[in-house]
């Protein structure tokens, strides 16, 4: 008589909202999409929604930018908008001020709060999600040392190992990452070491083709920087939003049937 299979382990997700919201928006804004997660992975599924560390100013936020949740227009609430960087510049390339906050704040959130199946990222969360996974990968920290004496930042302390912690990372690397309307850091020697080498981990693109917020090449520039881009890229005919309600983008993130585990899924992971 064989053994009986093991227990499936329930799959965590980490969700990164964009710029000018929080957590508690990104997550009122998928809740479609995690119902159908849950229903396409009956061994269980957990999606944790960090907000980022960066309160905007209403001078942060362009004028096309939707009001943050909760503000009433009259300028005396502070700002429920946030980020995990602020763009500086007018084009690319851009810099961005802030960014080792924002990464601090996301490595203190895998240390208490993982590990991680994978991670899943909207606009600006979705750039983040690909800064994270490559932060990630093994040998990561040596290619950032090698770019810093021309000109690339050194690799985040943030994410240097604990002293005396076994397998010198900070968190495992991690199995996947979903960028929906993301985009690459690319133009600046300062962020290189994210993209070279090309980012390992697997890695798919939601697209929208109306998208005027995030320019397509862009979002293209990030895939890429992608050493597994073929056959990732998803496009829907829509604009800066994140498709989580219509099918047939629910089912390109899960394989297109249902799933007990992470280890069963067929695309992305």
């Amino acid at each position: 008589m064989s053994n009986p299979p093991p227990p499936r382990t329930p799959i965590k997700l980490l969700m990164l909202h964009g710029f000018t919201q929080s957590g508690p928006l990104f997550h009122a804004k998928t809740r479609a999409l995690e119902k159908n997660l849950v229903k396409a992975f009956p061994a269980g599924i957990t999606l944790h929604y960090p907000t980022a560390p960066i309160r905007l100013a209403p001078a942060d936020i362009p004028f096309a930018a939707a009001p943050p949740a909760g503000a009433d227009g009259g300028g005396q609430e502070e700002s429920d908008a946030w980020a995990w960087w602020r763009r500086k510049g007018d084009t690319e390339p851009y810099t961005y001020e802030g960014l080792d906050l924002g990464l601090g704040h996301l490595a203190a959130v895998l240390r208490t709060e993982g590990p991680f199946d994978g991670v899943v990222g909207f606009s600006q969360g979705g750039a983040c999600a690909a800064l994270l996974a490559s932060l990630l990968e093994p040998g990561r920290r040596d290619a950032f040392e090698r770019l810093y004496p021309s000109g690339g930042m050194r690799f985040p302390q943030s994410f240097e190992p604990d002293t005396g912690s076994v397998g010198g990372a900070i968190h495992p690397p991690l199995k996947f990452a979903v960028s929906y309307s993301g985009f690459a850091a690319g133009g600046v020697d300062e962020y290189r070491g994210f993209y070279e080498p090309k980012i390992g981990t697997p890695m798919l693109h939601f697209l929208g083709s109306l998208d005027t917020v995030v320019d397509e090449a862009r979002s293209l520039a990030l895939v890429e920087a992608c050493e597994k881009s073929e056959g990732r890229v998803v496009y829907h005919p829509g604009g800066h939003f994140l498709p989580s309600s219509q099918k047939a983008y629910v089912a390109a993130l899960t394989g297109g049937k249902k799933e007990e585990s992470v280890e069963d899924m067929d695309v992305p992971f």
